[in-house]
């Protein structure tokens, strides 16, 4: 079985020469692509490998602690500033076994 974990983070996407430079300054992340469309769409890849990535190395809490997130009971979010494009970021996870998604504090 499937589940994935979700994030919306910020991200610039600038023209510079033939290609499209992107960001996501809260996880200090960059990529390119010849389009805007693919510059972001690499963003959200990089970002992706670099959080499962943190996760296998058990260093997801600690990152995402120093990037500056916080957890925090369910708030409306605001919008980003105009500045910054709102893109999401998808964490997947696979359960092994059926018998895995029990409840985890039965």
């Amino acid at each position: 079985m499937q589940v994935a974990l979700k994030i919306k983070v910020p991200a610039t996407v600038k023209k510079k020469g033939d290609y499209y430079i992107s960001c996501c300054p809260i996880l200090d992340i960059c990529s390119q692509g010849a389009t805007k469309k693919k510059a972001l769409d690499n963003l959200v890849e990089a970002a992706s490998l670099f959080l499962i990535s943190c996760f296998e190395r058990g260093t997801l809490d600690a990152v995402l602690k120093k990037c500056g997130f916080v957890a925090k009971k369910a708030v409306m979010m605001k919008p980003f500033p105009e500045r910054f494009e709102s893109v999401d970021v998808s964490i997947p996870f696979w359960i092994k076994h059926e018998k895995d998604t029990r409840a985890c504090h039965a």
